[in-house]
């Protein structure tokens, strides 16, 4: 499967900085960069759970965001975020 992995890592203190290169290095182990925080990565199911697994356990919820897409099959297409800075629903109107 195709997948896309975006993230944001709040890169203030020097934790931030070192959470930023251990998810980078998650990354780079399974897919190409593609932009600086963005990876392509072709996957199989069991790799998927593993790779989501660690960048979860790198990340601080509170201040960084991981965002998965899942593209390909567009039966099965879905977006998946995780920490702060939650996106907007897409299928809702927006109101301004």
């Amino acid at each position: 499967m195709l997948i896309l992995i975006t993230y944001d890592v709040n890169t203030e203190n020097a934790d931030g900085k070192k959470r930023l290169r251990k998810v980078a290095k998650c990354c780079v182990n399974y897919g190409v960069r593609v932009q600086n925080s963005v990876f392509e990565c072709i996957v199989d199911p069991a790799q998927c759970r593993v790779l989501k697994q660690k960048l979860l356990s790198e990340i601080d919820a509170d201040v960084d965001s991981l965002r998965i897409y899942y593209l390909g099959d567009p039966q099965k297409a879905k977006t998946e975020h995780y920490g702060a800075k939650s996106a907007p629903e897409m299928d809702k109107p927006l109101l301004l």
